[in-house]
């Protein structure tokens, strides 16, 4: 197994941890966390695959866009963050309600 093989199964595995957290929880703050954790598992798999030929330089094109794409997550978070604030303030609570029906 060489090393970008084991970054990108590291990455799938990091994804599918934050998808867990993503079905799993309701709080929603817990929720941001997950899919901050599942953009880290999609960054590792682009910087793991960014070597096209095994004794070459690597791809410059997938750093920049991991590059960017933290810049995105960062601002989407802070965001979500924004929003999680709005929503405590007008309910009261910022866990998603059940969907039993009374």
């Amino acid at each position: 197994m060489n090393v970008a093989l084991f970054y990108a199964l590291t990455g799938a595995g990091i994804f599918t941890l934050g998808l867990h957290g993503v079905i799993i929880y309701r709080h929603l703050l817990r929720k941001i966390m997950a899919i901050n954790i599942m953009g880290s598992g999609v960054f590792l798999v682009l910087a793991g695959l960014a070597r096209r030929v095994p004794a070459g330089p690597p791809d410059p094109v997938p750093h920049a866009m991991v590059i960017t794409g933290i810049v995105v997550a960062v601002a989407a978070t802070a965001l979500a963050l924004v929003l999680l604030l709005r929503l405590l303030d007008v309910s009261g609570s910022v866990v998603l309600p059940d969907n039993e029906e009374e």
